[in-house]
């Protein structure tokens, strides 16, 4: 499988996405768990099946030190009692910013009270940064169909 567009031979998608990949690297300056952070952008791109963001995140996070059982269960953290209350909190949110044209109102306010009980002014803007720049990215690669499966942990640094 080969993608319908390599982006990274147009100049004007490369400039763009510079841009993109700046945001997300400054989200490494957040206090919000580096492991939070992996489990956000992994259940974005499950929800959004962008295999490329799947495989990716969860090599990273597994490289990073996650473990098998974690990353299997992202998928259907309701029912795991590996995620700690915050982690939920988070995926909570994750999944109803990524999810906004499901239900009228996008993020309810409940999903934004737990979240809040759990994460600070700071910590909630990374949140929102880190799914935002995360479906950015997983609507890039759907639409090119960019293949997934040959990532490697600090492949692109």
């Amino acid at each position: 499988m080969e993608a319908r567009l390599n982006l990274f031979d147009i100049p004007l998608a490369v400039k763009s996405l510079k841009h993109i990949v700046t945001a997300g690297k400054v989200m490494g300056e957040s206090t919000v768990p580096a492991a939070t952070q992996e489990l956000v952008r992994l259940r974005a791109s499950q929800i959004n099946g962008c295999g490329f963001c799947t495989d990716m995140h969860t090599k990273d996070a597994a490289h990073a030190g996650e473990t098998s059982v974690r990353l299997n269960l992202v998928a259907a953290w309701r029912e795991a009692t590996v995620f700690t209350d915050a982690e939920r909190a988070a995926l909570e949110l994750t999944e109803q910013g990524t999810r906004i044209a499901d239900a009228a109102g996008g993020v309810t306010d409940e999903a934004w009270a737990n979240a809040a009980k759990y994460y600070d002014k700071e910590q909630l803007a990374s949140l929102v940064s880190i799914i935002a720049i995360i479906n950015a990215f997983n609507r890039l690669n759907v639409m090119v169909q960019q293949p997934a499966g040959d990532y490697q942990p600090g492949q692109f640094g």
